[in-house]
């Protein structure tokens, strides 16, 4: 038998009909290949609704590197990927692609002059309303991802309302068309900064997502709360732990280890929680033999005992029975006499 070299282990394995003697044979573990499996699957889980993706990031974790990673995925595909760029400059957003992935994406640069006050002619005409208008009124057939680098600053600079009716012509381009297929759909990618925005504009925007992905951690590692919005279909959650490699490829975590309980110490006699009280919870003997013969008002005498179950001969079916409390104040004059008639 000849030994076949597996990434992180060594199996028998039968001789192959093919090779000479001595040959090693490397393939891919299934560790590995099912955790590139689970990296594709979280990438495309996230394109494959369409629609607006709407990346929740914060000052702790940051959601530009996770912007990157879908846009290279969806560039990888083949898509045409076009970025608006209104926080970093141009060269800092493509620092990190490869020449292969820089040469399909297509930059709107909002972040150099916004508001064109250098009057240079290098900025885009009308402004970031007109940008998205323009993005809004392209032809170009084929899949096609649109970047939003962010929304928190196209927030700040739009009205809501106006911001929100443009993101919704833009998700919904593939809509329109009649005769579109799935491959034809349109991805906006959005990335909020929640932190600088109140809960309004937040509600807006969730709603009109069909994919929110909110980002977190604990114990240094990222985490990603997925929600999925399918037409007619129950929302779905999902968590995925995950670190950005340098070159914008996604490493799934199995997540950060859950910190042990402490038992109690059967030793350590346990803490009275009544030791600090101002009022007494427990009876005495005394009182608590004052308490048992106590008679409370509804229950019954003995009286009242021997005429219900030992009614006499002749004696009416119905009785009514009265017995005075000790603070019953009873006049024997009627106050009302002066009414008689």
């Amino acid at each position: 038998l000849r030994q076949v070299l597996v990434v992180g282990e060594i199996v028998d394995a039968p001789p192959l009909p093919c090779g000479g003697a001595g040959q090693w044979v490397v393939t891919p573990s299934e560790g590995v290949r099912r955790g590139t499996r689970r990296i594709l699957e979280m990438l495309e889980s996230l394109l494959a609704l369409g629609g607006l993706v709407l990346l929740r990031d914060s000052v702790e974790w940051e959601g530009r590197s996770l912007l990157k990673a879908l846009i290279k995925k969806s560039a990888l595909c083949g898509e045409q990927v076009h970025i608006l760029g209104c926080e970093v400059s141009e060269e800092e957003f493509r620092e990190g692609f490869d020449s292969n992935i820089n040469s399909r994406l297509v930059y709107h640069d909002l972040f150099r002059d916004p508001l064109n006050w250098s009057e240079t002619g290098e900025t885009l005409p009308g402004g970031p309303l007109e940008a998205l208008r323009a993005l809004c009124r392209r032809t170009d057939p084929g899949p096609v991802t649109i970047a939003l680098d962010s929304l928190s600053w196209l927030l700040l600079h739009l009205p809501c309302t106006t911001l929100c009716q443009t993101l919704h012509t833009l998700s919904h381009q593939d809509s329109c068309h009649g005769d579109s297929s799935p491959g034809e759909q349109v991805h906006v990618l959005g990335l909020l900064h929640e932190e600088l925005h109140g809960p309004g504009p937040l509600g807006v925007l969730s709603s009109l997502a069909q994919t929110e992905v909110t980002l977190s951690g604990a114990m240094g590692q990222a985490s990603a709360h997925i929600l999925y919005r399918r037409p007619q279909q129950r929302l779905t959650h999902q968590t995925q732990w995950f670190s950005i490699l340098p070159d914008f490829s996604l490493e799934l975590q199995g997540g950060p280890p859950l910190e042990p309980q402490p038992y109690p110490d059967p030793r350590v006699p346990s803490m009275d929680p009544t030791t600090h009280l101002t009022f007494n919870l427990r009876l005495s003997k005394k009182e608590r033999e004052a308490k048992d013969s106590l008679t409370l008002p509804f229950q019954f005498s003995s009286e009242k005992q021997q005429a219900l179950l030992c009614p006499g001969l002749g004696q009416a079916t119905s009785h009514i029975f009265y017995e005075p409390d000790a603070y019953d104040d009873l006049d024997q004059e009627d106050p009302d006499d002066d009414l008689d008639v």
